[in-house]
């Protein structure tokens, strides 16, 4: 029994529970006990010895998959491997890098709307239909798959368990979990989808010149989806994005998903129930101290996984990004779809991550002003066709893009033996995080970057007087705008730049396009500020307009910060460490890469690999000086501009929270809520503009505020009180021992590991 595990259960010993009619064969790499009915999973690298004695115990365990299984009564034995971490981090980190297919650029994207202006929107909406759909997909209804979801052993369990906590009737119980199923379950059907198709062909052709899609990589899943079930991962940027996946999938025979969506879209009144019958299934919010609505969730979820219903799709993210920064993932939703797999019922999960890229959002003025505090307007049908405004707008082209797909079997290879173990939940959890990481940066890496997303990464280095008041020269950001476009393309971007259009064209497109934010007068470009002479007659309301205007500029920038924040990072941890050592520069780096974890996506435990990767890039383009190992050096001539320009790209996330450290610093109370806070730094923030010693606007996103928090709890400078989800107690000695690192005025603490030499 060398090397085997024998896992027990109920704290029974093993000694009495001897089987003595265990019947062992093998079968090539499969070993299968003939005479009970409980499984465990046992890969074929791992199969045991021959002739091994097996003690049976009685175990509460995950029904895997048939292959490579031992039904040992009710055993679970489990030959360990060695652990091989770094294999582990370089397939996820493979993913990384070869997340999306190489060879898809712009000239590979198809526009999808080019042959709707050219033939019947009726007959698409009416043509035929014909999938292929999952080949071991079980006929359910909607209605049945319920039923299942009502009658699966962990519902009733927990059905159970709620009686007997609450006091309540067990029909009682199931009838409110038939309620939950009735409020989430989606009634996909073919003809309201066919419906929504004409709709969407008549108002897409509208409001977007092209809606490109990479079909090559789209042909691919739709062969993968007849073998696996298929999750769908899009990023989130806008209302219209799980609509446009629907509408490519149905156009292009692509079997059509059910969408995990916000509650609050069933309220809209028609519409809701449209979308419901389109695929969508409704989720509430909060849920976590709601046991049986969880397991209700889950199980669901899991029955759509687990019976190839219809591919699942959801945000990882969790919610709409308001800041079009990619947002920290979530792993709930993850593990659900995940865990047929761990538990064996499906051989394998196909996880796609999408990337969808907007030249301009439809919501760009709500986004700005959702940030500001202000709620955005409840869901509902009449508001809905209050927004048909919008159909005389054009929001220029939108990009598509479907990464490589990701096999849950590949990834788990050599480590699934683990994560199917209850009493190493705290390694699935890690996995999970780390692959959630990691698909939003495949997300990331498959964006389209548009001319005016990098010409608001410079506009915002300006002081906002000389935006609102003398303008910047035309000349000045078109030439700049061409030296960033370089740039960008040297760091690996993907852009959304027609290529037989001349480059003034493009940009003087990109503005004209963006008028609502800027305007070209006179050979010079304006920022535009929402009713500039209402703004005059308060300073502080002038302020809070401005405020708008500057992130909905910003907004378009942070679509390409994830390109350049690791470059960026370097470049000023190379300001504010003491020393140019290689040791020094990496320890501030990785200091700043602590502090700004919850505002951009890093991969946990990959502080070496995003600081070579940005030692890389800054060498790449000339940066820096690559002479000497052991020092990390700017390179005299263009690398200074290279470098200032990534410093000033971080400068406002770096003002900004300096500010709110200062402020939790000197706070009178040990104490504050996040209901408090918010409302104070904004305060705080407007005086400090007025008196002329706050040049950014940043400081009043509600996102970063709320970011900073979540920092310092990570960093423990702040703790959330368990009597409430909104309060902090703030330890303001580390507060003011990370505003000096952070300033510059203290140093960070050396790393132990030293990155590798590899400039």
């Amino acid at each position: 029994m060398d090397g085997c595990i024998i896992l027990p259960s109920g704290g029974q010993g093993v000694r009495n529970r001897r089987s003595s009619g265990v019947q062992i064969k093998t079968e090539s790499k499969k070993i299968e006990d003939t005479l009970t009915k409980r499984k465990v999973r046992i890969f074929h690298h791992f199969c045991l010895p021959l002739k091994l004695y097996v003690f049976l115990v009685d175990l509460r365990v995950i029904t895997p998959r048939r292959e490579h299984s031992v039904e040992l009564g009710s055993a679970r034995l489990v030959r360990r491997p060695p652990r091989d971490e770094k294999n582990g981090k370089e397939k996820l980190w493979e993913y990384v890098r070869l997340g999306l297919h190489e060879e898809d650029d712009e000239e590979d994207m198809v526009d999808i709307l080019e042959e709707r202006r050219q033939s019947s929107d009726i007959g698409h909406a009416l043509r035929n239909f014909r999938p292929r759909p999952y080949r071991r997909a079980e006929a359910f209804s909607a209605s049945q798959l319920n039923e299942a979801v009502l009658d699966s052993d962990q519902v009733r369990r927990v059905m159970v368990e709620v009686a007997m906590e609450t006091g309540s009737p067990p029909e009682a119980v199931r009838a409110q979990a038939a309620a939950i199923l009735e409020e989430m379950s989606q009634k996909l059907q073919l003809g309201f989808v066919r419906l929504m198709g004409f709709m969407l062909s008549k108002v897409l052709k509208r409001i977007y010149s092209a809606i490109l899609v990479n079909t090559r990589a789209l042909g691919t899943l739709r062969q993968l989806m007849e073998d696996a079930p298929v999750v769908l991962l899009p990023s989130h940027r806008s209302y219209t994005d799980f609509l446009v996946i629907s509408y490519i999938m149905f156009t292009y025979d692509v079997p059509l998903p059910v969408i995990a969506s916000g509650l609050a879209l069933a309220g809209m009144k028609l519409m809701g129930e449209m979308l419901r019958r389109c695929g969508a299934f409704y989720i509430r919010r909060d849920i976590a101290s709601n046991r049986l609505y969880c397991e209700v969730l889950s199980e669901y979820v899991k029955s759509l996984v687990r019976t190839g219903f219809a591919p699942v799709e959801f945000y990882i993210e969790g919610y709409r990004s308001r800041s079009l920064k990619s947002l920290t993932p979530k792993q709930g939703m993850l593990q659900m779809v995940l865990d047929p797999y761990f538990e064996g019922q499906v051989d394998d999960v196909i996880l796609v991550p999408i990337s969808l890229s907007y030249d301009r959002l439809l919501e760009e003025s709500l986004l700005a002003r959702e940030l500001l505090g202000i709620p955005k307007p409840k869901e509902s049908t009449l508001g809905l066709l209050k927004a048909a405004k919008v159909l005389g707008e054009d929001y220029g082209r939108m990009h598509v893009n479907f990464g490589r797909p990701m096999s849950a079997r590949q990834l788990c290879q050599g480590k699934m033996e683990s994560l199917v173990f209850e009493d190493v939940l705290e390694e699935k959890r890690a996995f999970l995080k780390r692959l959630a990481h990691v698909i939003v940066r495949i997300q990331e890496r498959g964006c389209f970057h548009s001319p005016w997303s990098l010409m608001a990464c410079l506009l915002l280095q300006w002081p906002p007087s000389v935006l609102t008041q003398t303008g910047l020269p035309w000349r000045h950001l078109a030439e700049r705008t061409l030296w960033l476009k370089r740039l960008a393309l040297s760091f690996g971007a993907r852009l959304n730049w027609p290529g037989h259009t001349p480059d003034l064209e493009v940009m003087s497109s990109a503005v004209a396009l963006h008028y609502p934010s800027v305007r070209l007068k006179a050979q010079r470009v304006f920022l535009v500020v929402e009713d500039e002479e209402a703004a005059a007659g308060g300073r502080q309301t002038g302020v809070a307009k401005m405020a708008a205007a500057m992130l909905m500029m910003a907004s378009y920038r942070n679509q390409s910060l994830h390109l350049f924040v690791r470059p960026a990072l370097l470049a000023v941890a190379l300001s504010l460490s003491p020393s140019v050592r290689r040791d020094e520069v990496f320890a501030t780096f990785c200091f700043l890469r602590d502090v700004f974890t919850s505002e951009f996506i890093f991969i946990p435990g990959e502080a070496h690999e995003d600081f070579e990767e940005a030692c890389g890039l800054l060498k790449k383009c000339g940066a820096l000086d690559a002479t000497d190992s052991q020092e990390v050096t700017a390179s005299e001539g263009g690398g200074a501009e290279v470098l200032s320009f990534l410093r000033g790209l971080l400068k406002p996330f770096v003002d900004s929270y300096l500010v709110m450290l200062g402020f939790l610093s000197e706070l009178d109370a040990h104490v504050i809520t996040e209901q408090d806070f918010l409302p104070a730094v904004r305060s705080l923030a407007t005086k400090l503009i007025l008196a002329g010693e706050l040049h950014t606007y940043e400081t009043f996103s509600s996102d970063v505020q709320k970011n900073v928090l979540a920092s310092l709890r990570n960093l423990a400078a702040v703790t959330k009180l368990k009597a409430s989800d909104k309060a902090y107690r703030v330890d303001k000695d580390a507060v003011r021992r990370i505003e000096g690192m952070l300033s510059g005025q203290i140093r960070p603490p050396k790393i132990q590991t030293e990155p590798d030499a590899r400039l």
